[in-house]
């Protein structure tokens, strides 16, 4: 089982500068009441009622409206983060109650973890908080405030409040376990391309326990990790931090929760980008979704390949793609016959390649971890591809909720034969990614809790204000017909493509064409036209082992696990 991270953009900040940061303490608390979000109480639950895409008046759409109007006299008390948490002041952090169960706002609730640096500009320049979520299921975005400091979010920074938080179940917000993390954890594994019998028969037995592992640690809470729910806890800790509407942005799985909020909660947006968009066509959700990805990471590898034959000067892996491909064979031949460091197995090599298909930053320090294996130094490879045991806790944690949500969301196929036939068929033309994709989603084809029925997610002209898509052309994670769904499926929304570009989240990284709409749009409301196109940002240029060391060290310690 990989801890992987599926639809989530976690270098979307421009993470390699964070780690420039200082600790530093932080005392006294700081009380964010919603006092403004109690108006008109009554008439924006009408409006939520009106808006639940599943039953006017189901008992849901009451229990948000309870849960509003509690966060909204509580507030959020914000004080310095605790250790566990890792930032640095001026960042603070707080807690929202949410109900676990929505029909029953009454019953047992639950805690989410909040982060929040203040704007930094003067009182009239500040319009209210942004609320960030990165993805998964199971990312947390608590460093979000950290991007205060880069340089591309300081006028965003300066009129808004940056809010990070964990959803229900991720990191210290009741998290969720499935698994023993130390089992969850243990390497090396294998990664067949084409499974033999035996190997399917051992991995049906893993997915299984692992269904069963979910339904038994989590219990009677189980059904309620779903999306609806991370639509419905948004709307909360909207209220919590005083905003009549929300200002929000959401990356890879956050554009398909934020967009079940506007369809929710339409009467209470302001602003919101979707950053990498999921295909949020019910047929897509997730069986099919998973399946176009793989064929997109196939097309991504290719890319990563044909940029590593272009700079063979540097690397000797080959001179054309194909060539490539037979280096990386090569090494994973050497692998399967004696793991790198007793750690890295085909499965490690395979998670830190996929590594390489949500993020070209990552190309250099890859292909040179493949050169150094073949030339006898396996070190760079064990230090890119072996797990960390320090993070072996929140990467079953983050697996737990990616298979919750996804297993909870829709119907899958309950029948193997289906999978197998399906995979099988695809791993002719998506070998790269195919099966192993198939084996971290397995377990949904035996879950112990009750499915939904995806919502058929569509918005009215004139029911929303304009809405930013953002979507680069190759993307593999989150594939581009993904965003052009959503673009059709939310009326009066904005799309800016940037063309011939793979990297998974593209806002704040480095296209300055991109950047340029995120500002106007956040800071002055200005949408670009229906359909903008960029340019591509720079290719990555090849590092000599020493510059890709430095690299891959600094990368390890902003993402302690570089395959999510």
């Amino acid at each position: 089982m990989r801890a992987v991270v599926k639809y989530g953009a976690l270098t979307t900040l421009g993470s390699l500068v964070l780690s420039t940061l200082v600790v530093a303490p932080a005392d006294g608390a700081d009380v964010t009441r919603g006092g403004a979000a109690l108006q008109n109480v009554t008439a924006r639950g009408a409006a939520a009622r009106s808006a639940d895409p599943r039953n006017a008046t189901a008992p849901e759409a009451h229990g948000v409206i309870r849960a509003v109007a509690r966060a909204g006299g509580a507030g959020i008390t914000f004080r310095a983060c605790p250790k566990a948490e890792g930032l640095p002041a001026p960042i603070t952090c707080g807690k929202v109650q949410v109900p676990l169960d929505y029909a029953e706002p009454d019953g047992r609730k639950i805690s989410l973890t909040v982060s929040r640096v203040r704007a930094s500009g003067k009182t009239g320049q500040r319009q209210g908080a942004l609320v960030f979520n990165p993805g998964g299921p199971g990312a947390s975005g608590m460093y979000f405030p950290l991007a205060a400091a880069l340089p591309g979010w300081k006028r965003i920074a300066r009129a808004y409040d940056l809010v990070g938080y964990a959803p229900r179940g991720v990191g210290r917000s009741a998290p969720l376990s499935c698994q023993n993390p130390a089992d969850f954890a243990k390497v090396p594994t294998q990664s067949p391309v084409h499974p033999s019998e035996s190997y399917k028969r051992e991995r049906i037995a893993k997915a299984k326990a692992y269904a069963k592992g979910c339904a038994r640690h989590a219990g009677a809470a189980l059904p309620h990790y779903n999306s609806l729910n991370n639509a419905r806890d948004l709307d909360v800790l909207r209220a919590a931090l005083g905003e009549r509407k929300l200002t929000f942005m959401g990356a890879s799985y956050g554009t398909y929760f934020g967009a079940l909020y506007a369809k929710l909660f339409p009467s209470h947006v302001r602003r919101m980008v979707f950053d990498s968009a999921v295909n949020p066509d019910p047929r897509q959700i997730w069986y099919g979704n998973n399946m176009d990805q793989s064929v997109a990471f196939e097309r991504r590898w290719a890319d990563f390949r044909t940029w590593v034959a272009k700079h063979d000067k540097t690397y000797h892996l080959g001179a054309n793609a194909e060539a490539v491909r037979r280096s990386y064979e090569k090494v994973r031949a050497g692998i399967t016959r004696e793991p790198a460091g007793g750690k890295v197995g085909p499965g490690q090599l395979q998670a830190a390649m996929l590594g390489a298909g949500y993020y070209d930053d990552y190309w250099a320090s890859r292909a040179t971890a493949l050169a150094e294996y073949l030339k006898g130094n396996p070190k760079p490879l064990i230090s890119q591809a072996a797990p960390k045991p320090a993070a072996a806790a929140d990467s079953e944690n983050s697996n737990a909720v990616y298979t919750a949500v996804e297993c909870n969301d829709a119907p899958w196929p309950t029948d193997w034969q289906v999978w197998d036939r399906d995979n099988t068929e695809l791993a002719r033309v998506a070998p790269f990614e195919a099966w192993d994709n198939a084996w971290m989603n397995l377990p949904c084809a035996f879950w112990h809790a009750p499915r939904q029925r995806p919502v058929d997610l569509r918005t009215r002209p004139g029911e929303l204000p304009p809405t930013l898509i953002l979507a680069a052309e190759r993307d593999a994670a989150t594939p581009y017909e993904g965003a052009l769904e959503l673009h059709r499926r939310l009326a009066g929304s904005s799309l800016v493509t940037e063309r011939n570009a793979g990297t998974h989240g593209v806002a704040g990284g480095g296209n300055a064409c991109v950047n340029t709409y995120v500002e106007n749009y956040l800071l002055a409301g200005k949408a670009p036209a229906r359909r903008t196109e960029c340019a591509p940002h720079p290719e990555p240029k090849p590092a000599a082992p020493k510059s890709a060391k430095r690299f891959v060290d600094l990368q390890r310690k902003l993402n302690p696990d570089p395959r999510s």
